[in-house]
C-alpha cells in the first residue's frame, strides 16, 4: 500500500478555486463535502484511488493495516490507493475537503 501525502508549504492562503484548478488540470472532477466538528467515518475502501485536499479545517485518516495516522489541515493533500482499508475523525473546527476519484 503506497499513499502520496503531500503537506501545504505555499503560506496560510489557501484558496478554493485554486485547489479546484489544480484537480481540473490533472483530469480530476473534484466536489466538495464537509463535516462538524469530531464527525468520525468508520473503516471502509474504495473501488477507486481517492485524491483529496483539505480546504478548510483539519481531519486524521487511519490506515488500519499499516497502523498509521495521516493528519490533515487545510491546502494539505492525500492520494489513497483503491481498496485501502481506511477511517477517518475530523477535527475540532469541522473539514471541509475538495474530493475526486483517481480511475486507475
Amino acid at each position: 500500500m503506497t499513499y502520496t501525502f503531500t503537506k501545504w508549504n505555499w503560506g496560510a492562503d489557501v484558496r478554493e478555486d485554486e485547489l479546484r484548478a489544480q484537480m481540473n488540470s490533472e483530469g480530476l472532477r473534484p466536489y466538495v463535502w464537509s463535516n462538524g466538528p469530531d464527525y468520525e467515518y468508520s473503516a471502509h475502501t474504495h473501488s477507486y484511488t481517492k485524491v483529496i485536499y483539505v480546504v478548510r479545517g483539519s481531519i486524521t485518516f487511519i490506515l488500519p493495516a499499516a497502523n498509521e495516522e495521516i493528519a490533515m489541515a487545510a491546502g494539505d493533500r492525500l492520494e489513497l490507493p483503491a481498496r485501502v482499508l481506511h477511517a477517518a475523525i475530523v477535527g475540532p473546527e469541522g473539514v471541509s475537503c475538495l474530493e475526486a476519484a483517481k480511475r486507475d
